[in-house]
């Protein structure tokens, strides 16, 4: 006879970066946990609403550097619930989106662990949120679609061709994420579907007191990005929702100018 899992996991959404964009249900559960798996991107003020007798474990995944071998987490997590602990598996932005989430899900439902999700603000809209701009826009974006830069190895990734196509046909904004180690690659294909001059956001370090961004178009795209010397982990946005930010940035620089020349 086997004997009941006494444990139980949680995965949670930790946020783009900045703590106060916590849900409440994410602060709930961080508190009651027992254990907590944290990837490299998570804020570490949000690990002050843990009870100071929880366990800590950082297992770090962060595009472009070493991290925790995905087994070994998964590994973690059985071995902890299957101890009687409440793990909860704490992720920057949404454990669904690019999060690996769904992963984790499969390997915890597969060993007969029940696993419950609580969602977290995604870094894609954090970062135009702080631009003032929307990602969906009645005129001018009929649609969202949230894509990788970065390909599994042995994956051939996106059509970035295709997909610019569709984007300009549909009125879709794309919103890349972990796309700046292949932006040449990427620009390179979104220009065979879109117009030079579609305007584009990058955001770094979303929603955090160290964010930066830049506005520019698809066409000066990679020259942009590498003057500035914005660097992962950012978003990239490209369509006409980001006109949005750029007309509230010349607003903004409008206005400067005239207090100083004042």
């Amino acid at each position: 006879m086997n004997t009941p899992i006494q444990g139980r996991c949680t995965l949670v959404g930790a946020g783009p970066g900045d703590p106060e964009l916590l849900t409440l249900k994410a602060v709930k559960a961080i508190a009651s946990a027992t254990v907590l798996l944290v990837d490299d991107l998570v804020n570490d003020a949000v690990l002050e609403h843990a009870s100071p007798s929880a366990r800590i474990v950082h297992v770090g995944k962060r595009g472009g550097c070493k991290s925790t071998p995905q087994a070994f987490i998964d590994k973690l997590m059985i071995t902890a619930v299957q101890e009687g602990e409440h793990v909860v598996r704490l992720k920057g932005g949404d454990p669904f989106i690019f999060g690996r989430g769904g992963e984790e899900v499969e390997h915890l439902r597969a060993a007969g662990i029940e696993v419950e999700v609580v969602n977290g603000i995604t870094s894609g809209l954090a970062g135009m949120s702080s631009l003032g701009a929307p990602l969906t826009h009645r005129e001018h974006a009929h649609g969202v679609v949230f894509v990788t830069g970065h390909a599994k190895p042995g994956d051939s990734g996106t059509d970035w061709a295709q997909l610019a196509t569709t984007a300009h046909q549909a009125k879709l904004t794309l919103v890349i994420y972990m796309g700046v180690s292949s932006l040449d690659h990427i620009s390179r294909g979104l220009l065979q579907g879109l117009p030079a001059q579609t305007a584009v956001a990058v955001v770094q370090h979303a929603s955090l007191p160290t964010q930066r961004q830049a506005l520019t178009t698809l066409g000066e795209l990679v020259a942009t990005v590498q003057h500035e010397g914005l660097q992962s982990p950012s978003i990239i946005v490209v369509g006409d929702v980001v006109q949005g930010a750029r007309a509230r940035h010349r607003s903004q620089e409008s206005a400067h100018l005239d207090q100083r020349t004042a």
